[in-house]
């Protein structure tokens, strides 16, 4: 996903109620009606905006002062530390993405921002900067703590990136996988990519660019939920795996699609996954309708997907409009202390659409 604009910040909004309504128990055709939406997506509307950006366009990062134009938030805590959150997120330098990471222990101030993974070898697909943040849980129900998992002793995400310097999210796109020991620091898992235009089972839809990762583990199999373009249209779609290294196209992609006059029709992308009751909740980002907006679509098999039309969140609603143009690419995260939601995500407020 492009973003031209010259000046973006991260914002945090929070959500004072709790997903705890009644689900309906009978088995309803694999498109699911409109009044089961409107009870799925009833815990997640009703946002309270914090009023500044909790990691602002230029993070001042030691060492990188260089990168701005903040984006893509993801929260995880690391196993025996239950009092702090860490964030990854990135920045651009003119040239490309670098990965950093900063910490916290109330979800809402963040300190000592580092690199956590930089830019691949020049000549390699990933050469024009890492987006890391399709982390392996231990869980991944709605309301369990992110906390990363360890899989043959070590920590693991999927990311995005991009072979060449010198511009923003320079095409095309491809996805590999890292591991870390301490959860902060990562690094190549594979010397290889995972998903790119290239293969052969590589879809129309998908033939321009491939973007985000995001990654969900379910009985014993790895489901890797990625939004790509066919030139400024962006849908999202599904990859299988069996060991994290290894990926297959599901043959239903895409798996949510754009809807024409939808809050969705340009844009359906960065789809965020979680176990919610007796089905699975995405959250993802459209652009429509002169925005982008917080989209929210379930499956009840990881599989066939139905999307809400309304927003849980329009573009505009933040009363200090740091959310004019695009509201999008949150973090979800509950924290039990206070039985709140806490959603980081990218606010635009000027500049070109994304494209």
């Amino acid at each position: 996903m492009s973003t031209a604009a010259p000046r973006i910040s991260l914002a945090i909004a929070t959500l004072l109620l709790l997903p705890a309504a009644a689900r309906p128990q009978d088995q309803p055709p694999s498109e699911i009606d409109h009044p089961t939406l409107d009870a799925w997506s009833a815990p997640y509307r009703g946002w309270h905006y914090w009023p500044d950006p909790v990691i602002p366009a230029e993070p001042n990062v030691p060492g990188f002062q260089e990168f701005k134009n903040t984006d893509c938030p993801t929260v995880y805590q690391l196993p025996g530390d239950p009092d702090r959150w860490w964030m990854s997120f990135i920045g651009f330098n003119g040239k490309g993405y670098n990965s950093f990471v900063a910490e916290s222990n109330d979800l809402i101030h963040w300190k000592n921002p580092r690199l956590a993974m930089g830019f691949g070898p020049e000549g390699e697909f990933d050469h024009g900067g890492c987006v890391v943040g399709a982390y392996l849980y231990e869980s991944y129900d709605v309301t369990s703590p992110r906390i990363l998992k360890q899989r043959d002793g070590k920590y693991w995400t999927l990311y995005g990136c991009y072979p060449r310097q010198g511009g923003y999210e320079l095409r095309p796109g491809y996805e590999g996988v890292a591991i870390s020991h301490d959860g902060l620091s990562w690094r190549r898992a594979k010397s290889s990519y995972i998903l790119s235009v290239h293969e052969p089972d590589v879809g129309d839809w998908e033939r321009s660019c491939i973007y985000q990762p995001w990654l969900v583990e379910h009985a014993g199999r790895f489901y890797n939920f990625y939004n790509a373009a066919n030139a400024g249209i962006e849908q999202l779609g599904l990859a299988t795996s069996d060991n994290l290294l290894d990926w297959t196209r599901y043959a239903g992609n895409p798996v949510v699609r754009n809807r024409p006059g939808g809050y969705d029709e340009k844009f359906c992308s960065d789809g965020k996954v979680f176990r919610d009751g007796d089905h699975w909740t995405m959250f993802y980002f459209g652009v429509g309708r002169g925005g982008a907006h917080i989209m929210v679509a379930f499956s009840r098999d990881l599989l066939d997907w139905t999307a809400h039309p309304d927003p849980l969140c329009k573009a505009g609603g933040h009363p200090g409009g740091l959310d004019r143009q695009y509201a999008h690419k949150i973090s979800l995260v509950y924290n039990p202390a206070n039985e709140t939601f806490y959603t980081q995500l990218l606010h635009k407020s000027s500049g070109s659409a994304t494209g």
